[in-house]
């Protein structure tokens, strides 16, 4: 237990508080109890631990990581319960899927159930389902999602410039205004080309030289052992996963032929769509679907990108094609505050209501004259005009 104090300490007095994620606000902390999932490396960690510097003290809170080797010899539950009778009323439960014991989810659930004066916050991979299993977590839990730095947070992360968070609705009808404000003293285009490359995972700055590297380790880390950890999958199956992800990034966004795509990655063809979603609940793809298809269609999808821009640096080609990278950070900003499907002849269609064609400066309206609510997003721009948006803004969403 000692082994487990030590380690909270050191991590809380190295945890700073000058940047709080866009989720911090967004989280009801009053909730019993909270899932906080994500991919690997988008800074969950650092959010539960800031939360307790910020808000908490350590006579009533405690961190713990179930990838600790503590764990391995000692279960969650009597360690909930000696802390309890210490006084300690708000855990934080790291790294759940990481548990040497296949009874996370009940232990939770019964910690939940047992002691009603105490608060739960755990965390895992954005894999993770909590809505299957034994425990039924799903009506006990409240679920957050966090995802990589916006172009927003990235702006503020750097020190260059720190706005809230804009709707939607108000970029679509104030862009300029916003635009305007943002753009004093600021060259928006080479920070945007910078975020692109490597400004969607907060580690990016601990050595910006070996960021490529190290996001090619966060993927194998993925596929390696967090995939594993929460579904039942093979070690011959993972390989098949990291063959089928490589195929995919030399080619988003692609729409998909999948008889070739199963000859190309050895794949059967019945067992692709399985495949795609692992990867997208990974958060290493990102799969375009018409507006009558679910997130769990085993259906083709319409088309397939990668997750974030960053990617396609450190998985595809040495320069990325410009047009390709402009849509993946499009689709990427935007899935996170909304439903974004495509369309028979245009791009995007996001929330079942709004039309949008990405592309650079001499993109047209031509190809959605006369589509209500219809716009461009224009890259190499830093500043747009009627329905004419620039391609950065999008990155101001959340």
């Amino acid at each position: 237990m000692e082994t487990l104090i030590n380690t909270y300490r050191n991590r809380l007095e190295q945890t700073g508080k000058e940047f709080t994620r866009y989720l911090m606000p967004k989280i009801n902390w009053n909730n019993r109890l909270l899932a906080v999932i994500g991919a690997r490396g988008t800074g969950k960690t650092t959010l539960l631990l800031q939360y307790i510097k910020q808000n908490l003290d350590m006579s009533q809170a405690f961190y713990m990581s179930l990838d600790d080797l503590f764990f391995t010899t000692n279960r969650l539950a009597d360690v909930v319960h000696k802390l309890w009778q210490e006084g300690i009323t708000h855990f934080f439960i790291d790294e759940v899927h990481k548990y040497p014991y296949e009874t996370w989810a009940q232990e939770i659930k019964n910690i939940y159930d047992s002691y009603p004066e105490v608060k739960v916050v755990f965390s895992g991979s954005s894999i993770l389902n909590i809505y299957k299993g034994n425990a039924d977590l799903s009506r006990r839990a409240i679920r957050y999602e966090l995802f990589g730095l916006s172009f927003r947070e990235f702006l503020e992360f750097e020190g260059i410039k720190k706005t809230a968070p804009v709707t939607l609705d108000d970029l679509l009808k104030n862009h300029i205004s916003i635009g305007t404000e943002i753009l004093r003293n600021i060259k928006i285009l080479p920070l945007f080309r910078k975020y692109l490359q490597y400004g969607y995972f907060p580690y990016y700055k601990e050595d910006l030289s070996s960021y490529p590297m190290r996001l090619l380790n966060t993927v194998s880390a993925i596929l390696e052992t967090d995939l594993p950890s929460v579904e039942n999958i093979e070690f011959s199956s993972v390989q098949k996963l990291k063959r089928l992800l490589n195929v995919i990034a030399t080619m988003t966004p692609y729409t998909p032929n999948m008889t070739d795509l199963g000859r190309q990655v050895e794949m059967q063809r019945s067992n692709l769509p399985k495949s795609l979603i692992l990867l997208e609940r990974a958060r290493l793809l990102g799969l375009l679907r018409s507006v009558e298809k679910s997130p769990d269609d085993l259906s083709k999808p319409s088309k397939i990108f990668l997750d974030n821009p960053n990617l396609a640096y450190s998985l595809g080609e040495d320069n990325p094609n410009t047009g390709n990278l402009r849509e993946t950070f499009f689709f990427n900003q935007l899935k996170t505050i909304g439903k974004v499907n495509d369309t028979a002849k245009d791009d995007f269609l996001v929330d079942n209501k709004y039309v949008f064609e990405v592309g650079g400066k001499g993109k047209k309206f031509a190809q959605i004259a006369g589509i209500p609510n219809s716009y461009l997003a224009i890259d190499e721009t830093e500043t747009g005009f009627g329905n004419k948006i620039p391609l950065w803004m999008f990155g101001l969403l959340y």
